[in-house]
Order: C-alpha cells, then structure tokens, then sequence
C-alpha cells in the first residue's frame, strides 16, 4: 500500500475533479461561459502531455550521454504516453472550440501548432520503427525527440503568445488566463493538474514495465539461439 500512495491520491483527486468540476459555480465569462468547466479536462490534460514528454526529452539526454537502454527505453514509454495525453487534449479543446467558436476548428495558431507538434512526435515513433539496429535508432531517436520537444514549446506556447489573432483564452486578448482564475476556480484546478500527472505517471510506469519484460524476453530468446 505504501508504495502505492500516489496511485490512490490520483484516482481520488481525479475523482474530485470530475465531481466538482461539474458542481461548482463558475465566472460568467464572454464567448466561453459554461464551457470554462474544460479548463479542468483539456488544459490540464495538456500540462499532462508536457510534463510527460519532459520525461521523455530529459532520458533522451540521458541516454546519449550513457548510451544506457533503459533510458532509450524511458524516453519511448514518455512519448507514447504523452501522446495519449496529447490526442484527449486535442478532442476536448476541438469540444471547446466547438461551443466556444462554432466550429470544431478554427484557423487558430493554439490549434494549428498543437497538431504541428503531435505530428512531430508521431514521426518520431515511425522514425524509431524504420530502424532495425537498437544503438542507431537509440542515438537517432534520442536526438530526435529532444528536437521534438523544443519544437513542442514553439509550437504550442511561443508562437501562440507573440500571434495577436489568437481565438485561444489567455492569448491574443481573448479572455480567461489562468491567473485571472478565481479562488473557486482555483480549489478545482490545481489538484486537477496534479491528479492528471499522477494519473499519466501511472500509465506510463505500466507501458514502461511492459516494455521492459518485452526487451528482457526478447535478450534471452537471442541468448538461447
């Protein structure tokens, strides 16, 4: 139980999102209204996605300054669990724009770079697929997914910030920036942020362990030949 705490703090704290995310009276906002309730879901499912493939981005730099596979294989486990973050946090901000905007996409540069960016991390996984040999595709994918990730943060933060036409709340003047949260807002949102990492953490420890009984099975059938 004891090596199990976090697990349990992130179901409950996810569990505490869902409830009171729905419950509590939120600001009666411009454009967004009601919809500011996916500021609990979509954005904190982004923050998710980023703290994930920080994961992935420091281990990609462990791995070329070791030459360790289990880093290689901490920094695939990253993005493939980020991504999982990444595709939810695209479907609930399309839900968003939908209400908000009356479209589920608009020529938006939030919008436009958050697909940019996970089209970089899925070449990254069919980069890693066309390479047979392990300590190439370690080095190759290694230096890849630390491109990936600064191109992650222009992409979806940078450029989005300096663009002035951004229909997006918090960028280009449009309204609700996370700290113009109120204190209600704000009883929600944090724990929501970390129930969602706790939540990606567990995942990504599963698809990790996963991997690694996979790699070790295949060492030893080589082994045996």
């Amino acid at each position: 139980m004891k090596k199990h705490w976090w697990k349990i703090l992130g179901v409950l704290l996810l569990t505490y999102t869902i409830i009171a995310g729905f419950l509590i009276d939120v600001p009666d906002l411009p454009i967004i209204r009601e919809s500011i309730r996916n500021l609990f879901f979509h954005v904190c499912m982004w923050f998710t996605m980023i703290l994930i493939f920080l994961i992935g981005f420091i281990n990609s730099i462990r791995y070329l300054a070791t030459f360790n596979r289990k880093y290689d294989r901490m920094a695939v486990e990253a993005v493939n669990t980020g991504l999982v973050f990444g595709i939810l946090g695209l479907v609930t901000g399309m839900i968003w724009a939908r209400f908000a905007w009356g479209d589920f996409w608009t020529n938006d540069p939030q919008l436009n770079g958050a697909a940019v960016s996970l089209m970089i991390y899925f070449a990254y996984l069919i980069l890693r697929s066309s390479l047979d040999d392990e300590e190439k595709r370690g080095k190759v994918a290694g230096v890849y997914n630390i491109f990936a990730f600064v191109m992650l943060i222009i992409f979806i933060q940078i450029l989005p910030s300096m663009a002035e036409s951004s229909l997006h709340p918090g960028k280009g003047g449009s309204p609700m920036t996370v700290s113009e949260l109120d204190n209600t807002m704000r009883l929600v949102f944090y724990p929501a942020i970390a129930g969602w990492f706790l939540i990606g953490l567990w995942i990504y420890n599963i698809r990790l362990r996963i991997r690694n009984i996979k790699d070790k099975l295949k060492e030893r059938l080589l082994m045996t030949k």
